[in-house]
C-alpha cells in the first residue's frame, strides 16, 4: 500500500457510537496534553483508556501477572523479615546492624524492580495506544 492510499474502514471498523463525558477546563487541558504525549487524538486516547479500564482490552499480559506475582511474593518475604526484626527490637533484643542493612537493601531492590516493571508497562501501553508494536 502506497503512502497516497487511503484506507476506508469496513462497517465493523467504523466508530458510530458516541460517549459524552463532562470535564473541567483543567482536566481537558491535562487530557489533551497526555494524548499529545502519546501521539494520539483525544478520542483515540480516551478509547484506549476506557477499553483497558473496563477490562475489554487487558492491561496486564499473562507474563506481566507472573512477574508481578513474583515481586509480590518477594515483598511478602521481606515483610516477614522486617516483622521479625521489629519483634526482636520490641522485645528489647539486639539486632545486628547488618540484619537491618540486608533488609533495607532488599526493600530497595524490590522497589527498583517494581518501578522498572511499571515503566515497562507504561511504555508498552503507550506503544499499544499509538498502534506501535
Amino acid at each position: 500500500m502506497s503512502e497516497d492510499t487511503i484506507e476506508v474502514p469496513t462497517p465493523e471498523q467504523r466508530k458510530g457510537r458516541l460517549i459524552n463525558v463532562r470535564v473541567s477546563d483543567a482536566e481537558h487541558s491535562a487530557i489533551e496534553e497526555a494524548a499529545k504525549l502519546a501521539g494520539m487524538s483525544v478520542s483515540a486516547f480516551f478509547r484506549s483508556l476506557l477499553l483497558e479500564g473496563a477490562g475489554v482490552r487487558p492491561i496486564l499480559t499473562a507474563e506481566d501477572r507472573l512477574i508481578m506475582a513474583a515481586l509480590l511474593e518477594d515483598m511478602r518475604m521481606i515483610g516477614i523479615n522486617l516483622n521479625q526484626v521489629a519483634r526482636s527490637l520490641n522485645a528489647g533484643k539486639g539486632v545486628h546492624p547488618s540484619e537491618l542493612d540486608i533488609n533495607l537493601g532488599n526493600v530497595q531492590r524490590i522497589q527498583a524492580a517494581v518501578m522498572s516493571e511499571l515503566r515497562t508497562l507504561s511504555r508498552r501501553a503507550g506503544h499499544a495506544r499509538r498502534g506501535e508494536v
